[in-house]
């Protein structure tokens, strides 16, 4: 190497070193001059000091200056004492030492936590007035009150409560309600704690009209229709809250705020504001599928939720499945003051069931009503049905039906019951008298009882009963007779294969009685496995009813769609293992 090459590269590594050096002794430094404390306290507040308190932080550092120090151990008491009182010690002891170069050593001892001698909730405004309506409610405020003579004291607590308190105030009735005074009176003497707290409810509020804004594309009137709030009604901000559920569950709205001004001078007549965001009309889709009563499936769909600018909304699609196919045109009316949805539409189905091909083509109108948890339906169909089953002669039958269901869903989650019940009754017919084939009337029931079991565990209990009432079934819609069958139904069985035989096909009966009994032992959060038996049948007379057993072990996976469920049921009519697949969701 040259002599000026080898100076270069020593005089680098000098200053490699001496860079080394410079970063080294303020570290060095840093570390030395670390604050080390060692912490004893109680394990009741010995989590709260670690998480807040400043000295005891990893990048504490220990002032140089003797005044500095003192400080430092003046504003450690004073911080321990704040935090201390916030979970109810007022009187601990405080001590922060160090003997010669050992760690310091902070000691507490929060002495006897505080207790709630006392507490005292008054009111002011119109709720303070007379009449037993409004001391009703006072009493059963000062009930709720969460924090109690002799319990301990925790400002959280205390925070929690009066914020509660003033919620519970304001949700009905007084939208303006508000804080008009707070105490917490503290002996540490007594380790005692005396609460006052004053609410002022202020005016009560009654509704003005709707102010709606943010709709361009959307009828004026959109919003209204979905509404039940009637104009002088009293304040309630679930009824609001109700409201701005309905609108965003709508599919012409992206997104929906409701409220109301809480100022006491608009009290008697407050316009109740709604602010919507509309959301995209049209709307193309595509969609594949499988289930083992009808085989894959292929679907496009197409929706416009604004048709003719009238707020209607259209849904239409083509899906076609191995062993059925449809062809679907409905289109649903806004509501009536958020009570009755009328609709109509029309269909054209293909099906190859069991043996019978059927061709059916139907136009209709419904009036769909909602009520809490209980759901109706009257509906008028105008219908024309090909029937081919194998083996037999080919018929056909017209028929204009009316058919009114009733349904209740009382429970606990509608994708994943666990809890409650649903009951379903359905009243139909036609009569020769109005573009009917054949006089018919026909009844149906449905019932499942879902009973929570050890935790999560579920016990199903489904039980269906159906009747048409006829000289015979000729003449009669397959739609107003019974077959069963398949997932949901008999497992066991292939879909629709429990009926009248007819030639080669099975056709549907007028009688029906099915009924089963399931238990789903969740393992996991979202797993579950299942043991059945169900047992059913359909036929023309109620002598020839023959119920069929199956019986067997599922597995469940609670997706975000429902529980998805896979059977595997022995017929012993048949002799035979089948796989059933579907969503377990019993509606």
């Amino acid at each position: 190497m040259p002599p000026t090459t080898a100076r270069t590269e020593r005089g680098r590594r000098r200053l490699a070193a001496l860079a080394a050096v410079c970063v080294l002794l303020p570290a060095q430094a840093a570390a030395q001059g670390r604050l080390q404390v060692e912490l004893d306290a109680p394990e009741s507040v010995r989590a709260l000091l670690l998480r807040h308190l400043r000295i005891l932080r990893a990048d504490a550092v220990l002032p140089e200056a003797a005044a500095d120090r003192a400080a430092l151990v003046r504003r450690t008491r004073r911080e321990v004492a704040d935090l201390l009182a916030t979970e109810g010690y007022f009187d601990p002891q405080v001590s922060l030492r160090r003997a010669g170069d050992a760690p310091w050593q902070l000691t507490v001892a929060p002495g006897e936590r505080a207790r709630i001698a006392s507490r005292e909730i008054g009111f002011t405004g119109d709720l303070a007035a007379g009449g037993e309506e409004r001391a009703a409610r006072r009493e059963a405020l000062r009930r709720a009150w969460r924090l109690q003579p002799g319990e301990p004291f925790r400002q959280a607590a205390w925070d929690e409560s009066k914020a509660v308190l003033l919620d519970q105030v304001s949700a009905r009735d007084y939208a303006a309600a508000r804080l008009a005074a707070s105490r917490a009176e503290v002996d540490p003497v007594a380790g005692s704690v005396a609460l006052g707290v004053t609410v002022d409810s202020g005016p009560p509020f009654r509704l003005g009209p709707l102010v709606v804004s943010g709709l361009s594309e959307l009828p004026a009137d959109l919003v209204a229709r979905y509404s039940t709030l009637e104009v002088g009604e009293p304040y309630d901000r679930e009824r609001l809250l109700a409201l701005q559920s309905t609108l965003q569950n709508a599919p012409q709205f992206a997104s929906v705020i409701v409220d109301i001004e809480r100022d006491p001078a608009l009290a008697d007549a407050v316009p109740v504001r709604v602010e919507v965001s509309e959301a995209q009309a049209r709307r193309l889709g595509f969609g594949a599928g499988y289930s083992t009563n009808t085989g894959y499936r292929g679907e496009v769909a197409y929706s416009d939720v604004n048709l003719l600018r009238r707020g209607w909304e259209l849904y239409t699609g083509l899906r076609l499945e191995q062993r059925r196919q449809s062809l679907y045109a409905d289109v649903f009316l806004p509501p009536v003051q958020a009570r009755h949805r009328d609709s109509f539409g029309g269909a054209i189905e293909r099906s190859d069931l069991q043996g019978l091909r059927l061709t059916t083509q139907a136009v209709g109108v419904a009036r769909a009503t909602t009520r809490g948890d209980i759901d109706t339906q009257l509906a008028f169909r105008l219908q024309n049905e090909r029937r081919e089953p194998e083996g037999a002669a080919r018929s056909s039958a017209n028929a204009l039906t009316a058919n009114w269901t009733w349904r209740q869903r009382a429970v606990d989650d509608l994708l994943d019951p666990r809890n409650g019940h649903v009951l379903e009754v359905q009243l139909g017919g036609g009569a020769r008298a109005a573009l009917s084939d054949q006089d018919f009337v026909r009844l149906y029931g449905r019932y499942v009882r879902y009973q929570p079991i050890r935790g999560r565990d579920v016990l199903i209990l489904r039980g269906e009963l159906g009747a048409t009432l006829a000289p015979s079934r000729d003449g009669v819609p397959q739609d107003f007779l019974f077959r069963t069958g398949g997932a949901q139904s008999v497992r066991g069985y292939a879909y629709q294969s429990l009926g009248v035989a007819e030639g080669e096909a099975t056709v549907g009966g007028r009688y029906l009685a099915v009924g089963s009994v399931e238990y789903v032992h969740w393992f996991k959060p979202d797993w579950a496995v299942v043991a059945f038996v169900d047992a059913g049948d359909a036929a023309d007379t109620r002598k020839a009813l023959d119920p069929k057993l199956g019986y067997g072990l599922g597995a469940r996976w609670a997706s975000p769609a429902g529980p998805l469920a896979l059977d595997l049921a022995w017929g012993r009519e048949t002799r035979s293992l089948r796989l059933h697949f579907g969503i377990a969701i019993a509606f």
